[in-house]
């Protein structure tokens, strides 16, 4: 509190499709860590709940296997990816919006729609 006032951080405001910058640090084992991009799952309404200050990403990395629940993404203007990447529909997690980072893109409709079914499957929904 410089001065005695108190500093403002507005919380990201993710929506569900986008792809951000996600700090990931403290992962163990095979779990992500460092700064990697990931896909916001979470529904809009939870996303703009003031009360709730998490929200459920998916990872997404460089490093995939020919598996149905990796989904290739290929990098396009919309998405800001660079490099081909995979949507690892397994690695689900709930994170603080406080690790949203900066917002990368937006998957396609398509890709949303591929994500679906890969979740679908990886949780027999």
């Amino acid at each position: 509190m410089p001065n005695g006032r108190l500093l403002s951080t507005a919380m990201p405001n993710p929506q569900r499709g986008e792809i951000w910058w996600v700090n990931w640090s403290g992962g163990r084992g095979s779990e992500q860590a460092g700064r990697r991009p990931a896909l916001v799952v979470q529904t809009d309404a939870a996303n703009q709940n003031p009360r709730y200050p998490n929200t459920i990403v998916v990872a997404i990395s460089t490093k995939g296997r020919q598996v149905p629940f990796h989904i290739l993404i290929q990098p396009a203007e919309e998405n800001g990816l660079t490099m081909p990447s995979y949507v690892k529909c397994e690695q689900i997690l709930t994170i603080s919006k406080e690790r949203l980072e900066e917002r990368v893109g937006r998957l396609s409709e398509q890709g949303m729609k591929r994500v679906k079914e890969a979740l679908s499957l990886v949780l027999d929904i």
